[in-house]
Parts: C-alpha cells; structure tokens; sequence
C-alpha cells in the first residue's frame, strides 16, 4: 500500500512509520519539525527511517500549507491517510490556543479536504485522544460515551476533529476511523510527558511534582499502539471510533515507585494540587479494540518503563 502518514517525525508517528516500512508499504511522510519541543529529537527519529529506505520519502510540510498538501495528494496514488500531526499537550493549550485552532482543526480541514477531492478516495485513520472524554464521570471509558464536557481546549479540539471527520464520512463516503490514544510512552517519546521529565530530574536529583498521589493515568506503550494500528490498516472500515489504551491506569504515587526502581534512585517528591485541565483519570474500554481487531495490549507499566530509562540513558536527549 501507499500511505501517506502526517506528523512522522512525532512520537508515534516515527515508531509507526518504521514497523509499516518493515512490513514493505511505501510512505509518504511530513512534518513541519516545530520546536514545541526538542527540534534535534525530531530529527534523530528521521535519520533512522530515511536512510537508504526507498520506500520513504520525507518531505517537510506542515497541515496547515493546503497548497503543500494538495501537491502531494495531486501527484500520489494513496490507498490510506494516518493523520497523527497535531499540536499536543493539555498545559500548553491554556497558554497558546491559537495554535491548536490552527493546527488541529484547520489542519485536519486541510487533511479532509485532500482525501475528498483525490481519486479514488483513500481511507482515513484519525488520531484523537483519551482528553475528548473531559470531566466524564464513567469509568472506564467507552466509545459511545457522552463526550461534550471538556477539561481542556486541547481535548475540545480533539472531539472537533472526530465530529469533522465524522461529517465528512457522512458527506462524502470517506471510510474513517477514529483511535482514541490513551497516554502513550516509551523510547524517543516526548519529553513534555511526565514519564520523560521525571526521569530526567530523579536521575539529576532535583524535586518532581506530582498533582495529587490518587490521580491515575492508562499508560499505553507505544509498540502496543503501533501493534493496533498495523491491524486496522490490514481491515475494511466505514466508520468507527476506537480507544487504544492499556485498560490498566495507574496511580502517579506507584508509577513513580516503579521509575525509582528502573532508574536506581529516589525521587524527591512535592505534592501539589491538580492543574486545570488536567482529570482525576483516565482508563479505557478496549473490549471494541479486541473484537474488531483482535487486539489487546502486551507490554506493562513495568516493562515500558524499564525499557524507556535504558533508552534514555543511552541517548543525548535529555530535554
């Protein structure tokens, strides 16, 4: 297959990237390599896919370019589109919403616009996010959940991209699916994820944050993710929504145990009250996951971990 992947330089998008090369698809990939974060990560996780990979070609584009995108689109063939490119971050979006509005929903508009008017009309697989569930009082989270109070403008964001692409399905018979992520981490992950920074500050020993001991998140591990969305570009869809998380969330008090343990050294701790935006926990039901792709995730909380502090301490990006 031709698969054209945004945001492939990203976290998710650089692991996905490599495991559809190796299963012998041609990728087109972009991103516009921002400096939200580490622009050196970025391109760290390139060098290894562009090598001597013909069957990747990188361009440095950005969503939010529809000239750029419609280019490509006018000049490829593509039998699927895994739009990951998104301004992330809960924190940040209270800082600087313009450029979630700009990204995540013109961006997706761009990406929507492309798919409708190419011939024939690849499928699309969205990424979305556990923050569309907000301040939801269900536990665990299910699909077809109520999803219209956000915590965050990040997550409203992300709830405005599924209804786009939704009405798009509807519009234009785009086959879509939408994958609710649920706190993905691992090697070459983002250093503005907890697991990264309180990595780096336990191993120079200085003092970690953590927003109240009972707070859980569903940690996810990124092969698990990656494992997932290799299934569902092999299946026939018209519309779904799908969560993909570990179904397992975790207590910030015992993750941080379980980091101390992997890294060899004690955290120094401070308590300190919820941010806004942030929600007391999250935790998928993947029961759709496994009936419709056969999927469940294989990697916990103490493997990851362990495998994320050995990539670290090898590696020069300490950010």
């Amino acid at each position: 297959m031709t698969i054209f992947i945004t945001g492939c330089a990203g976290f998710i998008g650089a692991h996905l990237t490599k495991k559809l090369l190796e299963n012998s698809h041609r990728i087109i990939g972009i991103d516009n390599l921002n400096d939200y974060y580490s622009v050196e990560l970025k391109k760290a996780r390139l060098k290894d896919l562009i090598g001597e990979n013909k069957n990747f070609i990188f361009k440095k584009a950005d969503i939010c370019d529809k000239k750029s995108l419609d280019e490509i689109f006018s000049k490829n063939r593509l039998d699927l589109v895994i739009h990951l490119a998104a301004q992330a971050g809960v924190r940040y979006s209270l800082v600087n919403p313009y450029v979630y509005e700009k990204t995540n929903i013109l961006g997706t508009l761009n990406i929507l616009e492309a798919v409708r008017h190419n011939r024939p009309k690849p499928k699309l697989i969205f990424a979305s996010s556990s923050s569309v569930y907000g301040e939801s009082k269900q536990i665990p989270f299910k699909e077809n959940d109520p999803c219209n109070k956000p915590a965050s403008f990040y997550g409203a964001t992300k709830k405005t991209g599924e209804m786009m692409v939704r009405a798009y399905h509807n519009l234009y018979g785009i086959k879509s699916c939408c994958l609710r992520f649920f706190t993905v981490y691992g090697p070459w992950g983002r250093p503005d994820m907890a697991y990264y920074f309180f990595t780096k500050k336990i191993l120079k020993g200085e003092v970690i944050e953590l927003f109240q001991n009972d707070t859980q998140r569903d940690f996810t591990y990124v092969d698990d993710i990656v494992e997932a969305i290799c299934r569902l570009v092999k299946k026939e869809f018209k519309f779904e929504i799908i969560n993909l998380g570990n179904s397992r969330p975790e207590r910030l008090d015992k993750f941080v145990g379980i980091l101390e343990k992997c890294i060899g050294k004690k955290a120094k701790i401070k308590i300190k009250q919820l941010p806004p935006g942030d929600i007391k926990a999250t935790y998928a039901d993947i029961s759709k996951a496994k009936k419709l792709l056969n999927w469940q995730p294989k990697i916990n909380i103490e493997k990851g971990l362990k495998e994320f502090v050995n990539w670290y301490k090898k590696e020069d990006f300490k950010i």
